[in-house]
């Protein structure tokens, strides 16, 4: 559809790995199962490929899908609309072979809409479960924000356990499982904000920015040779990778290497939004814990072994922005946690 993003790291803040493999041939008609690949590396590669033949210069967005899918967490995605984040998480279950649904936050949705809820059956006399659209692979929370908070902390038991508990039964959901929830950045008026607790869920908070001119341009040259981006399939995105090399790659990531100064480096930025004066909140142990996981999954995305400081660099913004909280008198001033958190990563000594 309508591929809207930036290329590179401005998005979301992730540098990219400079050899991905080229993009594969065109599907073959009626193609539903994954195509084999060298490995669960090469194979989230042509996840990227396919993705792009829907989504033009969301790179660096869908890196930090991949690497919040091997983490095992979740993304907060904020853009205007019309950028297509729907579409690119869309597109990323097809090529993932994976189950999607969206669901659009409004301010009457119940909880039960959410997780699912009893049933009474009249042929059998007895209260059966009714999934709700929590039960899938990857969900699309549209507009999360727009939800009163009793609808959004219906969220948090799946997005931590994993599972919904029903008048007092555990249903298990289905592995893997995302939450991809967007919000609106300049839209707020009849909004909820995100409460910390729930923010803290979030592994990484992208950004989905207006495209540059190019791909403005591509995007349009795309409607116009009749390009639907309801019906994937006619734009040629098949499955190229499954769930056993999502979690190949998660054994993988927990095999890359963390020296001991690296592991200080994370705690010593970590340390440092505690003690800023810009800051009234900053980052927790969990949110430290994150920002190693996800440092490790973008070394093992990148070929590599073993987490650079580059790697805590590049993945601190994501990981971080959202978990700190500006004092009203700096966000007067303009100052934005993005602008906080450079200047820390600046100020903090980098080991040799």
């Amino acid at each position: 559809m309508i591929a809207d993003d930036q290329t590179g790291s401005g998005a979301a803040g992730l540098r990219q790995p400079t050899a991905w493999p080229a993009e594969r041939p065109p599907a073959e008609p009626l193609v539903t199962q994954p195509v084999a690949a060298a490995g669960p590396r090469a194979a989230l590669a042509a996840v990227r490929n396919e993705v792009t033949k829907a989504v033009v210069g969301q790179d660096s967005v869908v890196s930090g899908l991949l690497i919040a899918l091997i983490c095992q967490g979740h993304v907060l995605l904020e853009g205007v609309p019309g950028v297509a984040k729907t579409l690119l998480v869309r597109a990323l279950a097809a090529a993932l072979a994976l189950d999607g649904k969206r669901l659009q936050f409004t301010p009457d949705l119940m909880p039960g809409d959410v997780t699912g809820s009893l049933i009474y059956d009249a042929r059998t006399g007895k209260f059966e479960f009714r999934a709700g659209p929590v039960f899938t692979n990857l969900l699309l929370a549209d507009e999360i924000n727009r939800t009163p908070p009793k609808t959004q902390a219906a969220l948090l038991e799946a997005m931590e356990e994993r599972q919904v508990s029903v008048d007092g039964n555990p249903h298990q959901l289905p592995s893997p499982f995302l939450v991809a929830a967007t919000q609106n950045p300049v839209e707020y008026e009849g909004t909820y904000p995100l409460p910390e607790a729930q923010l803290d869920r979030f592994l990484l908070k992208l950004t989905v920015p207006l495209p540059e001119r190019a791909d403005e341009i591509s995007i349009l040259e795309r409607h116009a040779a009749g390009f639907d981006p309801r019906d994937l399939t006619a734009a040629g995105i098949r499955p190229v990778a499954s769930p056993a090399d999502l979690a190949q790659a998660r054994d993988a990531a927990r095999g890359v290497r963390l020296a001991t100064e690296v592991t200080g480096y994370i705690v010593d930025i970590c340390r440092a939004t505690r003690s800023s004066p810009s800051l009234q909140l900053g980052v927790s142990p969990r949110g430290a814990t994150a920002l190693l996981a996800s440092s490790r999954a973008w070394a093992w995305l990148s070929g590599r072994d073993y987490v650079t400081p580059d790697d805590v660099k590049a993945l601190a913004g994501p990981t971080l922005r959202h978990r700190i909280q500006l004092r009203p008198e700096v966000e007067l001033d303009g100052v934005t946690p993005d602008g906080v958190l450079q200047g820390l990563l600046a100020s903090v000594p980098v080991p040799r």
